[in-house]
């Protein structure tokens, strides 16, 4: 397969996508990143790439399974996926890892997911003030090659800071996979 250099005009065009989602996220920390996106037209991944640093952290997508892996040891999570028709939210613990039929799939306490992961294409660590009351929420959120997101896993989702447990949970996570 033959790629061809991005020309001056897609980089200058996504350069301005990045610069107009970085203000725009400035002026609305809270806002979901899916309203952002929705609102300036540009990929949801967009959004949180250009997030202040310390905020939005790139891991390394090609360890998607472990990183899957990584959140059983982290009990009861809060996991969304949205699509341009439906949102749906759900609680449970990862957990009951197999393959089978091109699907990763999750079958855990009240979690019952079937990814595609060949179509996961970038992951991030977001650190985050909920947009429901200000209070940092703390996720890993896997995206498509068009920047969509494919799903969100909440480790905390606001109502109250997170517990040092979650921090150090988080922190270790973005340590052992940040892209380097």
């Amino acid at each position: 397969m033959t790629h061809s250099a991005p020309s001056l005009d897609t980089i200058a065009s996504e350069q301005d996508a990045f610069e107009r989602a970085r203000d725009a996220f400035a002026k609305k920390p809270r806002q979901m990143t899916m309203i952002l996106a929705r609102e300036l037209n540009v990929p949801e991944a967009t959004i949180v790439r250009a997030m202040p640093e310390g905020m939005s952290t790139e891991l390394n997508a090609e360890r998607w399974e472990e990183i899957l892996g990584s959140f059983e040891a982290m009990g009861e999570v809060h996991v969304i996926v949205s699509n341009a028709s439906v949102t749906i939210e759900s609680v449970g613990a990862f957990g009951g890892f197999s393959k089978a039929g091109g699907f990763f799939n999750v079958q855990g306490n009240g979690l019952d997911m079937h990814i595609r992961h060949t179509q996961l294409h970038s992951v991030f660590a977001v650190r985050k003030p909920s947009h429901l009351d200000g209070h940092d929420t703390l996720s890993v959120q896997f995206f498509d090659a068009r920047g969509t997101a494919a799903f969100k896993v909440f480790l905390t989702f606001g109502g109250s800071d997170p517990s040092g447990e979650r921090e150090l949970q988080f922190s270790s996570l973005v340590e052992k996979f940040a892209l380097s």
